[in-house]
């Protein structure tokens, strides 16, 4: 059992992380915050078992389009659950500047669960993946309409995007 205290400092250290790796793009200070057995489950992705298959996976999401747009991982709310030392939250996605002052983002909820001394043994991140294809559809259109569309995010978009139309 850990006490609120320790399960609510444990999760302010981690999101410093997590918004420290998002505007520097070095996801392995997050990585550190799992033990080395971690289960992570991500509903598109899978089940992944360890800090490597985590590592792994984070820096191929995050370092290309539509992930590498994203900006910050603020939770909009938080609930402790000191009975089974977990951290359920809704987490915002929002998606960078498109050139007009416009917010796009998608959210989706995740569940930690602590495992003592800052680290986490599990997290399960729950969405529907089709929000955040639709919020990178519309973050290019934007884009496009703007002047704004670089390669990276058109290319994603001619593959994803103009060829459903």
């Amino acid at each position: 059992m850990f006490t609120r205290d320790e399960l609510t400092a444990a999760f302010a250290t981690f999101e410093q992380t997590v918004d420290r790796a998002a505007r520097t793009q070095d996801w392995d200070a997050w990585v550190g915050h799992y033990t080395e057995d971690v289960t992570y489950i991500e509903h598109a992705a899978g089940t992944m078992h360890g800090r490597d298959e985590v590592r792994s996976w984070i820096w191929k999401t995050m370092t290309v389009f539509p992930g590498s747009y994203m900006t910050s991982f603020p939770s909009l709310w938080t609930v402790i659950d000191d009975a089974t030392g977990r951290v359920i939250c809704e987490l915002d996605n929002p998606m960078r500047d498109p050139g007009d002052g416009t917010i796009i983002s998608a959210t989706n909820i995740s569940i930690v669960t602590y495992a003592g001394d800052g680290l986490w043994r599990r997290q399960e991140d729950i969405y529907n993946p089709l929000r955040f294809v639709q919020a990178s559809l519309k973050w290019c259109r934007k884009a496009e309409e703007l002047g704004t569309l670089d390669d990276e995010a058109a290319a994603w978009y001619a593959k994803f995007g103009k060829a459903g139309k």
